[in-house]
């Protein structure tokens, strides 16, 4: 059982940055995607951002495309989510996620989550 354990969370003002980690556990020798969702308020969770095993394709929600960028160090088996000019939308818990290396990827696995929020 993979288990998620995501870092990096806190209160930033909008228009500044976040850098999310996520720390995986797994086995050796297997390919996986990952990536992040997140869930506001009332709202339903979201997938956020997605990358592939190699790191060659990434996916994005629309409303995080130019602000935020999805990276991978498959040797620490880590995952990290870099969150520029962040909005008070952005508010939410970001949970790390993940799943089968297709395109795009298919999430069967989230960590417990980090609270993001942005003030106005």
């Amino acid at each position: 059982q993979v288990q998620l354990v995501e870092s990096g969370g806190g209160l930033v003002q909008a228009g500044g940055s976040l850098r999310l980690s996520c720390a995986a556990s797994r086995r050796t020798g297997t390919s996986y995607a990952m990536g992040w969702y997140r869930q506001a308020p009332g709202k339903e969770r979201e997938f956020v951002a997605g990358i592939s095993w190699s790191g060659g394709s990434t996916y994005y929600t629309d409303s995080v495309r130019g602000r935020f960028t999805v990276s991978r160090d498959n040797a620490k088996n880590q995952v990290y989510l870099q969150m520029n000019n962040l909005k008070p939308e952005d508010t939410a818990v970001y949970y790390c996620a993940t799943g089968y290396d297709t395109d795009p990827p298919s999430f069967n696995t989230w960590g417990q989550g980090t609270q993001v929020t942005v003030s106005s």
